[in-house]
């Protein structure tokens, strides 16, 4: 299963992944303010899942020089240009990244870490995770007590017109990316299960959505 994920990720990336930064910046829209708004504690553990090219990892090295950040991908492409992006930033010593799949991540395991995470993030990867609902599964188990997981990626659009919405969803199934119209709602009975809260935001007349679900601290 892990082989044949890599497989079908690096036969897409291959080549695209020169090209990801500059294409996907007009329409990936919210992942700055993603990042913006997460503001991790002094020490935090912050983790991306899906970290493509390490773009989000450099910004969040640079905006938040106290913590420590993580990420993984299925692509074995994409981590030779994160690892590029993140040492032509100069970060090497301060982001750690690993192959891995959404349901593999083990703080420890994958990183050698003592506690869970403090922070979790998908930037625009769910809709390309076939299984998402585990994959979010495991990234609560992942975090700690009061932990974060936030989500920006791709809504219903239902404020936008229908012609828009049609092309939108033609072109983003070229790339076997499907927006995940159950998220709120699966997130929603999440934070009911687990005595956890949910924050939904509409970005762009529901372009896209930013989600942040908080654990439960202890009592």
């Amino acid at each position: 299963m892990t082989a044949d994920a890599t497989l079908r990720m690096d036969r897409m990336y291959r080549h695209q992944r020169h090209i990801y930064d500059l294409s996907r910046r007009f329409y990936l829209l919210g992942r700055d303010r993603l990042v913006r708004e997460l503001e991790p504690g002094p020490g935090a553990a912050v983790c991306e899942i899906g970290c493509g090219t390490g773009r989000n990892l450099v910004a969040l090295a640079r905006r938040y020089p106290d913590a420590k950040i993580f990420g993984i991908d299925a692509s074995n492409e994409m981590l030779k240009t994160a690892n590029a992006t993140i040492a032509r930033a100069g970060l090497a010593g301060r982001i750690r990244i690993e192959r891995c799949l959404a349901d593999e991540l083990d703080p420890h395991g994958t990183f050698g870490l003592p506690r869970p995470f403090d922070a979790v993030l998908f930037s625009y990867t769910l809709s390309m995770i076939p299984d998402w609902g585990r994959a979010i599964e495991r990234a609560v188990e992942v975090l700690r007590p009061a932990g974060v997981l936030a989500v920006v990626d791709f809504s219903e659009q239902r404020r936008l017109p229908g012609w828009f919405r049609g092309m939108l969803r033609r072109w983003l199934a070229l790339f076997d990316v499907t927006p995940r119209t159950g998220l709120p709602a699966y997130l929603g009975a999440l934070a009911e299960r687990e005595h956890g809260s949910l924050a939904v935001e509409p970005l762009y007349r529901d372009y896209a959505c930013l989600l942040r679900y908080r654990r439960r601290a202890l009592p």
